[in-house]
């Protein structure tokens, strides 16, 4: 089932919503040849550029000034075109490849310093003796304090055997604890699975180069858990996943498609419209599948919405999603990092742009929202986006909804109707969908 892709272009995350492809060798087709009046505003541009250097109430900085020049242009065109400089660029290809050095703890910032979620199973923080709820108060050393949570992060992160030094304050010490831990190599879990009783979840997170190897391995964990004869079917959560790897949403799609179309791109010329299809085998055996989506599924998630809903192979249930379908091609730049361009739209097996429209659900199912979260704004989608490509199917409702899911499973109810509906306990006309409604193959 599991395909790499021979491709010029390879995928990657960025941010909250993306698909991004990679070029392999930053060679692009030749545009045509810049006129007399295009040279004529480089001039100008180059005359401005020397100006502001010469004559600025403060000494810029060169490379900020035209990377600030670079990402206007680029900013001009779409809102998801921009250049990335190399730190950028190398945080991107670890974003992509779903694994980094560090230390292997989910965290957030409390009081000003970075509080431990949970150390991540048999990782070097664990194996030190990082506890949830530990506040790490200094990082070889230096204070926490005054740094972001981003900045935090990133000195954690480092070369593999390299050790770093924790100062953690822990609830009943009475004194701060030096823990020391060595970083090693750590895979980011792209998707968490758990068994629901006689129903088996599968909750995406993002789509990166981990991400079709730990779908397999959640299904092959949960049929022989719950056991294949008492296994009712599969809720396979998109919601709040931001998109990622072109191939790696191919892949998912196809563990659930037999055959058929799974997505198409169209980029200016005819010639670069792309078609990929599914290939022979369900790695579920067909069971029920319930998708679930809701304002922060985008790109690579409603690429896998998109083709299981069109052929009928899933029932979709939540909310309308982001409505991101435009693809970036990641161009390297040597040692000064990268372009990311977008380079062409996304169709569903259909035929239909979900740029600027989202994917709608079969069955519609609005979650709760808790009353500290009443009156924020949840539900930003791709059609709010100033200067977004407008889709051939856009239209005045746009697209996006509320993108919330509880963390206390007893509290969501879009997982609870997907459970009732593959128990039977609910019933709706869009479940189980009907294979007579399919696309043609």
């Amino acid at each position: 089932m599991m395909r790499k892709l021979s491709l010029l272009f390879a995928g990657g995350l960025m941010g909250a919503a993306s698909m991004l492809v990679l070029s392999g060798n930053g060679l692009m087709m030749p545009a045509n040849a810049a006129g007399t009046d295009t040279y004529k505003q480089l001039s100008i541009f180059g005359d401005i550029f020397e100006r502001v250097r010469a004559n600025y109430v403060e000494e810029p900085e060169d490379k900020e000034l035209i990377e600030n020049a670079i990402n206007g242009m680029l900013a001009s065109l779409d809102p998801h075109s921009s250049f990335m400089n190399a730190e950028d660029a190398a945080d991107m290809r670890t974003q992509t490849k779903g694994e980094y050095g560090g230390l292997g703890i989910e965290v957030t910032m409390e009081d000003e310093l970075v509080k431990v979620i949970t150390p991540m199973f048999d990782t070097p923080a664990e194996k030190a003796g990082v506890l949830a709820g530990d506040l790490i108060a200094k990082i070889d050393g230096e204070e926490v304090r005054g740094l972001t949570l981003e900045q935090a992060v990133d000195k954690m992160r480092g070369p593999v055997n390299a050790p770093i030094e924790l100062t953690i304050l822990r609830e009943g010490a009475d004194k701060p604890l030096e823990i020391t831990v060595i970083r090693d190599v750590i895979k980011v879990q792209a998707v968490r699975y758990r068994a629901e009783d006689d129903i088996g979840y599968l909750r995406v997170m993002s789509f990166t180069e981990q991400t079709f190897d730990n779908l397999q391995n959640g299904i092959e964990k949960l049929t022989e858990e719950i056991g294949e004869d008492k296994l009712k079917g599969f809720v396979l959560d998109l919601r709040l996943n931001p998109g990622g790897l072109l191939d790696q949403a191919i892949n998912v799609s196809d563990a659930f498609l037999d055959k058929g179309l799974i997505v198409s791109t169209r980029g200016r010329d005819d010639r670069d419209t792309r078609r990929y299809s599914a290939r022979p085998g369900d790695l579920t055996g067909g069971k029920p599948l319930v998708v679930l989506i809701n304002g922060g599924s985008a790109s690579a998630s409603e690429i896998v919405a998109g083709a299981l809903q069109d052929h009928r192979r899933a029932t979709v249930l939540g909310s309308r999603s982001f409505g991101k379908g435009s693809v970036q091609t990641i161009i390297p730049l040597g040692e000064s990092g990268a372009l990311r361009l977008t380079t062409a739209l996304y169709y569903t097996p259909a035929g239909v742009s979900i740029q600027g429209k989202g994917i709608t659900p079969d069955i519609s199912v609005d979650q709760t929202i808790p009353e500290e979260l009443l009156g924020r704004d949840l539900s930003r989608g791709e059609s709010d986006l100033r200067g977004h490509i407008t889709g051939d199917e856009e239209d005045e409702e746009g697209s996006g909804s509320i993108a919330y899911v509880p963390q206390d499973p007893e509290e969501d109810d879009q997982l609870a109707f997907a459970l009732s509906l593959i128990r039977g306990e609910k019933t709706d006309p869009a479940f189980p969908p009907d294979p007579a409604k399919a696309l043609p193959n």
